[in-house]
């Protein structure tokens, strides 16, 4: 009988929301050889329905381990999604909106950076993209590149010469993008969840800013998207 091979592909932490973006970065971090790692916040969100989301995409995908880490936002509040506030239902504006979390993604790859260098993965992958979004400023590639910067400043890894890497393989894509990747790499959107406000039915609400710009996507690249809206 052979002995196994030991895999020795790099292996990279996914930050995993559970959302389509999140899904498709982590099928393009598979693509790439990576072994996966992925992390989910439970941050307390409104949209919980996500992290059982993140819990069926990363057993699809194969994750080597899937860490669902604890983290009660709703302690601070200042957000439709961890307070009391209605989600805005009137479509996606200009301003930055109040389902914007404060420091959500700063916090949050923060949380990727530790656990990385915990386990010795130098590439972090994360799905935030600067074109089909609600104006988050941690959405941003200033962002991603100022962290990447930090990364280096606050780890022992990064004083001791041995850098970390940053992927957003979908800054510059928009939702019609995304959505053509996913059906490229195979993955099932219906998998994924990126409603902010879920009814009580299950549906997803079909008015929030998350909601439209999926939708819009989904019709602009001509696929099926495999969530049932209650509206719209």
């Amino acid at each position: 009988m052979t002995a196994q091979q030991p895999d020795t592909r790099p292996i990279a932490v996914v930050l995993l929301s559970g959302g389509l973006d999140s899904m498709v970065c982590a099928g393009l971090a598979r693509e790439a050889g990576y072994r996966i790692a992925a992390l989910t916040i439970d941050y307390n969100q409104r949209h919980r329905r996500e992290i059982e989301a993140a819990t069926t995409i990363a057993a699809t995908i194969g994750v080597d381990r899937h860490v669902i880490l604890p983290l009660d936002l709703r302690q601070f509040g200042g957000s439709a999604l961890t307070d009391d506030m209605p989600v805005p239902k009137d479509g996606v504006g200009t301003d930055i909106p109040v389902t914007y979390v404060p420091a959500r993604n700063l916090i949050f790859l923060s949380l990727t950076l530790a656990w990385g260098e915990a386990i010795g993965a130098r590439d972090l992958f994360i799905g935030v993209n600067a074109l089909d979004y609600s104006g988050y400023p941690d959405c941003r590639p200033e962002f991603i590149a100022g962290f990447a910067q930090l990364a280096q400043l606050a780890t022992k890894a990064g004083a001791e010469g041995r850098p970390f890497t940053i992927h957003a393989p979908l800054q510059y894509l928009g939702k019609a993008d995304i959505a053509r990747e996913a059906d490229r790499l195979g993955l099932d959107p219906a998998l994924s969840w990126s409603c902010y406000d879920p009814q009580s039915d299950g549906r997803a609400c079909g008015l929030c800013d998350s909601c439209r710009l999926r939708r819009e996507g989904f019709a602009k690249a001509g696929l099926e998207d495999g969530t049932v809206y209650a509206a719209g």
